[in-house]
């Protein structure tokens, strides 16, 4: 497996407008450069380009979802970081075999989608307390 680049950094927040508003200012930027949802992960998302990097402010969607439960657990801050592999099946493949801990989502995938890719989190226990993320 080959790390590429931190893809994204993901930062959880309570409020997403006034984490925008607290932010923006610091980055230089009036909005983000990009907005979603997503259902299954329960999020929203306000996410900027810095450099080739994105930074992401979530907020959760539901009281159960895993964004509130950080925050709940260790308050707003850095939830994780994300890196760049060329494929994500792979990776998960060779992280198994080293024995590093993956999360399964709710249906017990490893993988799980997102737009044109796949993404997968290793367990923060094995690096440190950073949940961590592989993207493709």
């Amino acid at each position: 497996m080959k790390v590429n680049i931190i893809d994204h950094i993901c930062v959880a927040v309570k409020n997403l407008d006034q984490a925008r508003r607290q932010w923006e200012p610091f980055l230089g930027k009036t909005k983000p450069d990009i907005e979603y949802i997503d259902e299954r992960e329960k999020i929203k998302v306000a996410r900027y380009w810095v450099g080739e990097v994105g930074f992401e402010l979530m907020e959760s969607t539901s009281p159960d979802g895993d964004v509130a439960k950080f925050i709940e657990k260790k308050g707003e801050g850095i939830m994780l970081i994300s890196f760049k592999v060329n494929n994500t099946r792979k990776a998960i493949q060779e992280l198994d075999s080293m024995g590093y801990p993956l999360i399964a989502d709710s249906s017990g995938e490893i993988a799980r989608p997102f737009r044109d890719c796949e993404f997968a989190f290793i367990h923060p226990k094995k690096l440190n307390g950073v949940l961590t993320e592989v993207i493709d």
